[in-house]
């Protein structure tokens, strides 16, 4: 990537500081790291101006990067911030302290959920991710062959719009708090049991508390199953403990409805 390009401001805070890009993030965005600093780079859209007026919005509420500089150039946003401590909850280095990458990530959502959400202008409800998402589907911007397997088929949906059908029609009661919005294992930095950093956040905005769990849940179940390569059972003993650390009991319905929503996203 020739830094050249870069606006004029982005260049001068970088200099010529050693750097090497993220492999570990799921974002679709260019991400450079420095030794105190993170450069994200991505396409100019209504989610990546979010993400910068959220951080901005969050800052001494929860542990996000600090804003270094910000700037548009040719389509692009360039968000320089501060680099977070600790390490990805999915980072392979964790593989031997699963018990406390589970209360890792139960601190953190406790931690969103305790921001108060009376000023709080970042809608998340159902009303708005719903229309978003019939944009999405009607715009051409969902990746079908992205689908969790099973989604559409045999056993899943006939198609893109009778899921979309699905989700209008039954909408769970929602139990509002912050919500991160894509609440998965790359987007949270844990040390020893605690969540010292939240990244990815042009999706937060209030919402139903089980939009964040159900993203917890099925990112947790590919680490431990996929990437880690241990045992469903396992698994599903790290789930529960999760739900022990959170004082709640599985809501099937509500676990099912959120992972179906963000697959139109």
């Amino acid at each position: 990537m020739n830094f050249e390009t870069f606006p004029n401001t982005i260049q001068k805070k970088i200099g010529n500081q050693p750097y090497q890009y993220d492999k570990l993030g799921e974002s679709d965005s260019t991400v450079i790291l420095f030794d105190d600093m993170v450069l994200k780079i991505e396409k100019t859209s209504c989610q990546s101006d979010r993400e910068y007026h959220i951080l901005n919005w969050l800052d001494k509420k929860l542990p996000v990067p600090k804003i270094i500089c910000f700037e548009r150039k040719d389509g692009f946003n360039y968000l320089l911030m501060t680099k977070l401590e600790g390490s990805m909850a999915c980072d392979t280095i964790n593989i031997d302290k699963l018990d406390s990458i589970v209360e890792s990530l139960a601190d953190g959502l406790k931690q969103l959920w305790c921001i108060d959400i009376t000023d709080c202008e970042f809608n998340s409800t159902l009303d708005v991710k719903l229309k978003e998402a019939k944009y999405n589907i009607d715009h051409n911007l969902v990746d079908c062959n992205d689908f969790e397997e099973g989604t559409l088929g045999p056993d899943g949906f006939k198609d893109i719009d009778a899921l979309y059908s699905f989700l209008m029609n039954n909408k769970p009661e929602e139990d509002l708090v912050f919500s991160h919005g894509d609440y998965c294992l790359p987007n949270v930095f844990i040390n020893d049991k605690s969540a010292v950093g939240f990244l990815d956040l042009g999706k937060a905005g209030v919402a139903d508390r089980w939009a964040d769990i159900a993203l917890c849940v099925r990112s947790l179940k590919y680490n431990i199953c996929d990437l880690f390569n241990l045992p469903y059972n396992h698994y599903l003993s790290l789930k529960q403990k999760l739900y022990d650390l959170l004082e709640i009991k599985e809501n099937e319905e509500k676990l099912r409805y959120y992972i179906l929503l963000d697959e139109l996203f």
